[in-house]
């Protein structure tokens, strides 16, 4: 190397951001150091947002009709059992695209009987019912992640 490749090899290392090299032949041997602290690029996952809370009136409103049916459906829900995810993972209606949901709103289903598929770890779990009765209500979408104790069906007991 002449001292030409050199100053160029000094000036790209200084451009590059990098703080050392060190290069070998077989009669010649060259480390360049910089002064420049190293940099990190630290990367973070972002949090959940949580859904934004609605500040609290200072007066009570009035009842409207349609909370008075909100409040009716919320009392009616009493007596239904929820069934709840026993895992984390991905939940699946049916076993593929192409193939029919396990259960759908007003089916009649046995205990045993499978009623989704929550994936985890690349494991396919089929989950089965531990309670008789009628879907009233899928609670989560096809192919969307659930939590451990997640509500995922709303059933009427038979």
């Amino acid at each position: 190397m002449d001292i030409k490749q050199i100053q160029e090899l000094i000036k790209f290392v200084s451009r590059s951001g990098v703080n050392e090299v060190a290069i070998e032949q077989e009669d010649f041997k060259i480390t360049i150091k910089t002064n420049q602290a190293p940099t990190y690029v630290q990367a973070t996952v972002p949090a959940q947002i949580a859904p934004a809370v609605a500040p609290a009136a200072a007066a009570p409103q009035p009842t409207t009709p349609t909370e008075t049916k909100a409040t009716v459906a919320a009392e009616d829900d009493s007596k239904y059992i929820t069934i709840k995810s026993p895992m984390i993972g991905t939940f699946y209606r049916s076993s593929s695209p192409d193939k029919p949901s396990f259960v759908n709103v007003g089916d009649e289903f046995p205990v045993g009987k499978v009623i989704c598929i929550i994936e985890a770890m690349k494991l396919f779990n089929e989950i089965e019912s531990e309670v008789s009765g009628r879907i009233v209500k899928v609670l989560v979408e096809n192919a969307s992640p659930v939590e451990y104790d997640q509500p995922l069906f709303l059933v009427e007991p038979m």
